[in-house]
């Protein structure tokens, strides 16, 4: 369903570009724009990867740097039937994560520090699966076509507002200016569209890939908090790249309406509690406000290291633990055992 209505809005701001188009710049102006939109965003395509990691100040790390994460991307990606993606760690406190890449041969994910300080494994699981799912959907590709589109049209506005437009335009002077402006907030509107569609689509495969819905929508709550608490300096100097990440990094964008990039956090988690039920997994509430709890973890902190980032799970289980005790909670789901059991 959300492949057809993805399908659906590609054609809406294809229809959408040709008409205004037309209208507004003739057929050449038409062919103009979408040349130099395309070929910007051909540029994007290739090179979008490194800029937005390089926005982020981005850390590629490996194995020995980060075991326990580089082991868990390994072990969805392997899941996912995909090519283990270069592996980032952003020294950012903001919970959140996002993935990149023209292709999945050429992908990479990201997770700040402050989403590995803060989630327990199977969360985190749950993010990188949620993560590698827009990898194997090509959601990169979808999503350049998209600004393509929206480029190209908003370029068409600009080319009538300075030059004139098309002269036969049925509309006359009023509604060519109504439409030079409003055009481009119509496709706008549609891109974001787009970008919530993808955002369930990955949801659900996600969950998918790690095993267990639940480990998806307790992460999504934990990360919508932090990033309602905590700022990313980076996201607020970059806005364009907000719609990358699992959860919108910006402050203020807490509604899901049509000028959102994200779906509402709550209809998310709302789905995968709905996804988890049918596949008859046990929902538990701990005491955090709440929350989805998937498994009781321990607070205390993580030891130094020499190497960072190494993720919060660098200490052994047998120092520093609370509990004394390796057993998994009651409450934890047996089945499926994870990527570490």
């Amino acid at each position: 369903m959300n492949y057809v209505r993805t399908g659906m809005l590609l054609a809406a701001m294809t229809a959408l570009f040709m008409g205004i188009g037309f209208m507004l710049g003739g057929q050449t102006g038409m062919l103009i724009a979408l040349l130099i939109a395309g070929g910007m965003n051909i540029f994007s395509y290739w090179n979008s990867d490194r800029m937005v990691l390089s926005m982020h100040h981005a850390q590629e790390v490996d194995e020995r740097q980060a075991p326990e994460l580089y082991g868990m991307v390994r072990t969805m990606a392997a899941r996912a039937e995909l090519p283990m993606p270069k592996v980032y760690v952003i020294n950012n406190p903001q919970p959140n994560a996002f993935a990149t890449g023209r292709n999945p041969e050429n992908a990479a994910v990201a997770a700040t520090t402050g989403l590995l300080n803060s989630l327990s494994k199977e969360e985190v699981a749950g993010v990188m699966a949620h993560e590698l799912a827009h990898v194997k959907n090509r959601d990169t590709l979808i999503m350049t076509i998209t600004a393509t589109i929206a480029g190209a049209i908003s370029m068409l506005a600009n080319f009538a507002l300075f030059f004139g437009g098309n002269r036969n335009n049925p509309l006359g002077l009023i509604g060519s200016i109504l439409m030079m402006i409003l055009a481009p907030m119509a496709a706008a509107l549609v891109q974001m569209a787009i970008s919530r569609t993808r955002e369930y689509a990955a949801d659900r495969m996600g969950a998918q890939i790690c095993g267990n819905p639940l480990w998806l929508a307790s992460a999504l709550h934990k990360i919508a908090g932090g990033a309602a608490r905590v700022v990313n300096e980076d996201a607020e100097h970059n806005p364009a790249t907000a719609h990358m990440f699992i959860i919108n990094p910006l402050s203020g964008q807490n509604m899901d309406n049509l000028f959102s990039t994200h779906p509402n956090t709550d209809n998310r988690i709302a789905a995968l509690r709905q996804m988890a039920s049918e596949a008859g997994f046990t929902e538990t509430r701990g005491s955090g406000g709440g929350h989805f709890s998937v498994r009781e973890t321990s607070q205390a902190k993580p030891q130094r290291e020499t190497r960072r980032p190494s993720g919060p799970w660098g200490a052994s289980r047998q120092s520093g633990q609370r509990g004394g005790s390796d057993q998994p909670s009651r409450d934890e789901p047996r089945k499926p055992k994870g990527p570490w059991g």
